[in-house]
């Protein structure tokens, strides 16, 4: 199995890219996502998923783990293969895609060229348990989405025994009324604490 690849960029295009890896060029399937991410020419690691069929050995690329995880995801649904995949990929980028499946978004995902209702049905039933944990913690509460502290305190505040929704509720009226200055861990759970 490939995990990955390591060397020089010979090729690149918005489906497609070619690794110099010692003198053997390997040709990786990839998204927008991960071609918006990739220099265009130098060096690069990228991420790797093979897949095997009768007919074809194929190898799909990724600039980061995240999409890499959301594409066996994907292709773990009924009806959905690597190629349909890369589409979705393509579509979206993971964060969008991880918050269209939990939070039930059928016609955004319909919006997607090869997903019909049924197919984007099965995307939510299959994966929504999946996603959901994973976007509750990253979730775009009141758009502070790459707080830290916020999530430490999040998970601070549930450890202590608080509802999540009456935390995050809390938490982003905390933010709000900060209007984005820098809080520590610390001083945005005592402020939380006052609240309930």
């Amino acid at each position: 199995m490939i995990v990955f690849l390591e060397g020089t960029i010979e090729e690149k295009n918005p489906a497609f890219v070619v690794v110099n890896c010692n003198g053997i060029g390997y040709g990786l399937h990839i998204s927008l996502h991960t071609y918006s991410k990739l220099p265009d020419l130098g060096k690069v690691k990228i991420l790797a998923y093979q897949v095997i069929r009768e007919d074809a050995h194929l190898l799909f690329g990724f600039a980061d783990k995240e999409e890499r995880e959301l594409f066996k995801l994907l292709i773990s649904v009924s009806g959905i293969g690597p190629n349909t995949a890369r589409m979705i990929l393509s579509s979206m980028n993971p964060a969008e895609l991880k918050s269209a499946i939990a939070h039930n978004n059928i016609s955004r995902l319909q919006s997607i060229k090869g997903i019909g209702a049924k197919s984007a049905q099965r995307l939510v039933v299959d994966l929504r348990d999946k996603i959901e944990k994973e976007v509750i913690l990253k979730d775009d509460f009141l758009g502070f989405s790459n707080n830290t502290a916020q999530t430490e305190a999040l998970s601070a505040l549930v450890m202590l025994g608080f509802a999540k929704p009456a935390a995050q509720k809390v938490l982003g009226a905390i933010l709000k009324q900060k209007q984005g200055e820098p809080i520590s861990t610390e001083d945005l759970v005592k402020e939380a604490l006052k609240s309930f």
